[in-house]
């Protein structure tokens, strides 16, 4: 599910499934199972008759392979799985048949199977990088299941490692983790603008992606899971990366074979998670602010601020990163570990390895040679251009209709001809220009006059082409004073994206009062757009009118803007 919008669920695909027709219960809570401080069940509640297991087909599709964890509180199990009509693999989070309580409004979990797979259907559009995407739903009645299984959601295998699995290599530098986290908490707030949400709060539906993003891999919330449980669960696993524990549930720390995070009995409200910089050195200030302010809840004593929405989260953890991005070419502040081999900046103090010296006679040996090489060529050079030039006895050579010199030079001598001269000019600011106060991706802006075609900025993945959704959005570039420009160019990879760039008086006009200079749209590359016909301006809007298309999502991507001012 690197930038779906975020904004729209995707419509290219279709997650089919049979739902009951009603539920027997109106219960959606397991009345049997016990539960702990955080409302998490504490003991897996599954009927003693199962049968399902490892090599057990659902719906005579889908082969189970290994239990990776389980949620008792959602009835859920998570199990890796192979498609054998599609021959991949897939993630499977199957919904067990609960030991008979006669005593429950809801004896063996059905209702609340019922409820979760109707949320399950409900999200079947919904398309995020943070997520896996929805695959199949296998509801009672409409698949071939065991007598054991209630249901089942089947979605995309992400590989990579479990929370548990990653923290045991060692600890994760506190950026690092920020960097991981901020997908997963940009497809919450996508999720919630949709009224969805995600259950990313039990730490064994998280796994870490192969390329270090943190990602909602087993789908199928519990029923009672709100949006507030998913800000939450983003502190929690951010929490998570940066100390080694868990925050929330003692029982789900102890499924996920991650120690529970400890809590002030004293100095402080009690009962509130110790601070990760407490816990480790090296923590920002910031990264704490948004842990405690995402764990935190109304009523909590304390002087910390709560954060109450993923997309205010995601917010935050953009902009610690864009601003250590913006940091690299400064020495990091010391976190706690050693610096990796592959570090800009490496510690002085660090013990050196000794000498080899085996290997710097060889590399004598090889500068010999190379200096050898250098004189034999020289030389040769040497008899070539005496050749050329000794022969001064001659009468001199004439040459009739000779070229012109490059340049504009006559070749018989005469002066140079003047030339049209453009230079370019450095922006001093850049943003995202936005009509509807949703600007996209504000955090990244930046890189679009960093000088550097390997960073790039892009827009929220949109379901629907503009205006559908908003009449369009923009780069607001700023120059110190006035300037006359001759043009710019845009480097990017999206393909018939159709800009006007327009004339601002301030940054924050509003749009009635830009003048449009000129329209073009990109190719796929460098695009220049000619600005002869402009006059002196000191804010240039970029309006993107039209995005261009990518894996079948609307979006347009900028590598890089640069501006030319006209010669003189």
């Amino acid at each position: 599910m690197s930038g779906q919008r975020q904004g729209q669920p995707a419509s290219t695909r279709t997650v089919t499934a049979t739902v009951p027709a009603q539920p027997s219960s109106p219960s959606d809570e397991v009345a049997s199972a016990p539960v702990d401080a955080t409302g998490h069940g504490a003991a897996d509640p599954v009927a003693d008759d199962s049968v399902t297991d490892a090599g057990s087909t659902l719906a005579g599709r889908y082969r189970l392979r290994a239990k990776l964890g389980s949620e008792p509180a959602a009835g859920a199990e998570f199990w890796t799985a192979e498609d054998t009509v599609l021959r991949r693999d897939v993630a499977v989070t199957l919904l067990r048949r609960l030991a008979a309580d006669p005593d429950s409004d809801d004896p063996e979990g059905t209702a609340r199977a019922g409820e979760m797979i109707v949320r399950a259907l409900r999200t079947g559009s919904f398309e995020h990088p943070g997520a896996a995407r929805l695959l199949d739903v296998l509801a009672p009645g409409g698949a071939l299941l065991p007598p054991d299984v209630l249901g089942a959601a089947v979605s995309e295998w992400c590989g990579g490692r479990g929370l548990a699995d990653v923290l045991a290599d060692g600890m994760i530098r506190p950026l690092a983790a920020a960097r991981m986290v901020e997908p997963l908490a940009e497809a919450a707030a996508a999720a919630h603008r949709h009224g969805l949400v995600l259950g990313c709060d039990h730490p064994q539906r998280v796994r870490i992606s192969t390329d270090g993003r943190a990602q909602l891999t087993f789908v199928l919330a519990r029923p009672d899971v709100t949006p507030d449980d998913d800000v939450r669960g983003l502190g929690a696993v951010l929490y998570a990366l940066l100390t080694g524990r868990w925050p929330l549930s003692h029982a789900d720390a102890a499924r996920a074979g991650m120690p529970a995070a400890d809590r002030r009995v004293s100095g402080g409200p009690e009962g509130r998670v110790v601070p990760p910089s407490e816990v480790r050195p090296g923590v920002p200030v910031a990264l704490d602010a948004v842990v405690l302010g995402a764990l935190a809840r109304d009523g909590d004593g304390g002087s910390t601020q709560r954060v109450r929405t993923a997309a205010a989260v995601h917010r935050m953890l953009a902009e610690i990163v864009s601003e250590d991005d913006k940091n690299a070419l400064f020495p990091p502040v010391h976190d706690g570990l050693p610096p990796d081999p592959g570090d800009v900046w490496q510690d002085s103090s660090r013990r050196r390895p000794p000498a080899d010296h085996d290997r710097r006679r060889k590399l004598m040996i090889g500068l010999g040679v190379l200096a050898v090489g250098v004189v034999v060529v020289l030389g040769y050079l040497g008899l070539v251009l005496g050749s050329v030039f000794g022969d001064s006895g001659g009468a001199p050579k004439i040459v009739v209709n000779a070229p012109a010199a490059t340049g504009g030079a006559v070749a018989g001598g005469g002066p140079p001809q003047p030339q049209a001269a453009t230079s370019a000019v450095a922006a001093a600011g850049v943003e995202v220009y936005d009509t509807t106060d949703d600007p996209d991706n504000s955090g990244r802006i930046s890189r679009v006059i960093d000088g550097n075609p390997q960073t790039s900025w892009r827009t929220y993945a949109y379901r629907q082409q503009f205006p559908a959704l908003k009449p369009g959005v923009g780069i607001m570039v700023s120059f110190a004073s006035a300037v006359q420009l001759s043009s710019l160019t845009v480097d990017s990879p999206s393909d018939g994206t159709v800009v006007q760039i327009r004339s601002a008086p301030s940054a924050d006009s509003d749009f009635a009062d830009t003048v449009p200079i000129a329209d073009a749209t990109l190719t796929s590359g460098i695009t220049p757009v000619s600005l002869s016909q402009s006059q002196p301006v000191q804010h240039v809007l970029i309006w993107i009118t039209k995005l261009g298309r990518a894996d079948g999502q609307n979006m347009t991507e900028i590598n890089e803007v640069t501006f030319q001012r006209a010669g003189v």
